[in-house]
């Protein structure tokens, strides 16, 4: 398992507009996107690839490169939360096939962070996945990976070429729960949180993603 943490000055500038309270539902969803699109550039640079000959106009032979991988994409969203992240993803992959998961948890009457949360898959549709394809999982907010567990559980059954989980925000809990049970996946995330409250939510996090995204 590899976990890309992307902290360069783009992606933090855009991470602290979606912090912030006081940044509108549009904007939001605005900046949603646009970490999208930066992180599905992120994980294309890690991506498989041929180096090829081609030539150009003027009759120049010349080396070049190609990422086979780009033709053998799968998004999956994870309802609702997610939508605005996948729009950007598509961006940076317009021949990307879709899935969507609706995930929700249970939520719980205890007074510490509730760890263990339980999580009922309610909609499932994913095209057919070949031993080729990279299946990106899009959830912005990666907190105990209750959710996150559950969505594994089904797409790991599917045996993709490979996994990736695309996030704005993961928690230390979190990512050491997949990491424990899925080590070879891969993890793009735009920051790496220390707490949780007893609510679930990432602190200090950016509240609920779906709710400030759709109102």
């Amino acid at each position: 398992m590899a976990i890309f943490l992307l902290d360069k000055p783009l992606f933090l500038h855009i991470l602290t507009q979606l912090r912030n309270k006081d940044t509108d539902q549009i904007m939001f969803r605005k900046g949603m996107v646009r970490l999208g699109r930066l992180i599905g550039y992120e994980i294309s640079n890690n991506l498989d690839l041929d180096i090829i000959q081609v030539t150009t106009p003027l009759g120049a032979n010349v080396k070049g490169v190609m990422i086979k991988d780009l033709e053998n994409i799968m998004i999956i969203n994870v309802l609702r939360a997610a939508t605005p992240l996948v729009e950007g993803l598509l961006k940076a992959f317009p021949a990307a096939k879709q899935g969507v998961i609706a995930a929700s948890r249970r939520e719980s009457e205890s007074t510490s962070p509730p760890k263990e949360m339980e999580v009922d898959i309610t909609y499932l549709k994913i095209p057919k996945i070949s031993k080729e394809d990279i299946v990106i999982i899009a959830d912005p907010m990666i907190a105990t990976a209750s959710t996150m567990l559950k969505v594994l559980n089904r797409v790991t059954e599917l045996s993709p070429k490979r996994i990736i989980i695309a996030s704005i925000i993961s928690s230390e809990y979190g990512i050491n729960r997949i990491m424990k049970k899925f080590s070879f996946i891969d993890i793009f995330t735009v920051s790496i949180d220390p707490e949780i409250n007893n609510s679930g939510y990432i602190i200090p996090g950016l509240g609920d993603a779906g709710d400030r995204s759709f109102g």
